[in-house]
Order: C-alpha cells, then structure tokens, then sequence
C-alpha cells in the first residue's frame, strides 16, 4: 500500500454499543467471513486503518473494536484484566456476529485473540495473532531481582494518587509517544503526526489515568503455553522480526508447535518492529487474505 493509497482511505464509520453501561466505539466494513480486529496497549481500532479496507474488499466483513478504557470507548474507574476484556468481546460477538469469526489482535489484543479462541471455540473460526504478548505485564519470575524490586517500587508510583497523575502526564506526552514508537517500529516513514495524535488524544479523556495505572499493575493473565493446547482452530502467526519488545525468540513455542504438525502457520516478517500491519500492510494484508482463502 502506497503513501498515496493511503492517504486517501475513507475514515472509519464510528458505532457504538452500550456493555455494561459503557459506551464502546467499534466499526464493521464489507461483507462475508467475519473479522474481529483487536489492538494493544494504547491504541484503539485506528490503528487497523491501514488493514481494514484491504480485508474488506478480499471479501470479508471486519469489525475492529476500541477495548473498554481505550481509544473511544469509555474509561470507568474499574480493575482492567485480560479477563475482563475477553468477557466484553465473547458478550460483542453473541450481540452483534453471531457466527464464527476470526479473531485478529497485534500485541496484547494477540493475547485477547488466542484467549477467546481457546476458552470460545465455537464461537470463533481460527485466530491471526500479530506479536503476540507473553502477558498483559511480567510475571515476578521472569524478572531478576534488581527488576523486581524496580517494578515494586513503580507499581507504587503508578498508583499513587498524588504521583501518579504526574506520572502519566509526562509520559503521555506528545514527543515521548512519538520517541517511544522509533524505538518499537522498524519502518519509521509509518510514525506519522496522525498516528501519534491517534495514541495522544484518549490520553485527555476522564478516567484515562486510573485505566493506565490499573492497567500497568494488573495481573499477567494466562501464558501462550497454557492456551495454545486448548486451540482447536488454525492460527496464523506474523511477527516482526526486529520486535524490542516482544523479541522473535519468544514465538518460538509457535514454531515448535507447527513443526509438530498442530495447525499453527508462523512467518517471520524482517526490518519490523511491534506493530507489523502498521509499519507494512502492503506485506501483511496479502498474508493475512492469503492464509484466510485457505480456511
């Protein structure tokens, strides 16, 4: 996809459905196979903007989704944990797909991904997980004790309701945003004003604060080896293969696992950092509806 194709890319329709009270902003384009797109930590269903229209005219209706206390959905002072969320998307699909669907996410929205098609096999039609996260923060173990100790202590500043807000405002800042995606994406013509504003502006909405502090010091969540022998559906795997974040290393259990002959495709996409179907749709959008035709 070139810098001229899209920069002429409709904007997405914005819906909203009520869950629990809550407002949550979604979009749905196209007709055919649903799609449920999912995006990580702190971007909302924008990010996808580059991947939508493309599956949508493969054939295939695509819904993306901003997860409860993200992009334009409300965010209401509550304990925000995997669980949480895939409750919201299992409610999402009985209301409003009502037939098997694909689940697709990139970071945590990976980790969402794997966990409705591992606890909701029926209602779901196989998963793309696109760097999939270990978890939604570290697990104590995986951390050597100096770590340790140095997230204990952020932990308390994160909910500290005097040093907190201080905290988040500085973080949320506009150049730091734009800092930290140079770090995790490899194709830096995609760090764009748009996508930044993109990420900065749900940062000004009430609640956002607490929805960030209760987000960085919830439980990890289950681990990918706990779900994927739970996985009856086929999984395609990308991964950006210069990812700081989510090293290449850790889809190793992915690769394991194809290798056994388990429905599970991984590709290794290189020169990419976290956020493949952002920093090069022009090669995940062929993958994706390449691997798609086959189900």
């Amino acid at each position: 996809m070139t810098t001229q194709q899209l920069a002429t890319i409709t904007p997405l329709e914005k819906l909203t459905w009520s869950w629990r009270g809550h407002k949550i902003l979604y979009t749905v384009k196209g007709t055919g196979l649903p799609l449920v797109l999912i995006h990580g930590f702190g971007a909302s269903m924008g990010h996808w903007r580059k991947n939508i229209p493309a599956l949508a005219e493969g054939g295939y209706r695509v819904y993306a989704i901003d997860l409860l206390g993200f992009g334009g959905s409300d965010k209401p002072p509550l304990d925000y944990t995997l669980d949480l969320w895939a409750e919201m998307l299992k409610d999402f699909w009985s209301e409003q797909i009502q037939e098997p669907a694909v689940f697709v996410g990139n970071s945590i929205g990976g980790l969402l991904s794997l966990m409705v098609v591992a606890h909701h096999e029926e209602i779901a039609a196989g998963a793309i997980l696109l760097n999939c996260a270990g978890g939604l923060n570290h697990r104590p173990h995986e951390l050597n004790l100096p770590l340790r100790l140095v997230m204990g202590a952020f932990t308390k500043i994160v909910r500290s309701p005097l040093i907190g807000p201080i905290l988040f405002n500085s973080i949320r800042q506009k150049h730091r945003i734009r800092n930290t995606l140079l770090q995790v994406y490899r194709n830096s013509e995609a760090i764009t004003d748009e996508l930044v504003d993109m990420l900065y502006a749900p940062s000004c909405d009430p609640g956002a604060q607490k929805v960030f502090a209760s987000i960085l010091t919830a439980p990890p969540g289950p681990t990918i080896g706990e779900l994927l022998p739970k996985v009856k559906h086929p999984v395609l795997v990308l991964w950006g293969a210069d990812d700081p974040w989510t090293p290449v290393k850790g889809a190793q259990i992915f690769q394991e696992r194809n290798e056994n002959g388990e429905p599970i495709e991984f590709i290794s996409i290189p020169n990419t950092g976290h956020c493949p179907h952002d920093e090069r749709p022009d090669v995940v959008n062929p993958l994706m509806l390449e691997w798609l035709a086959k189900l």
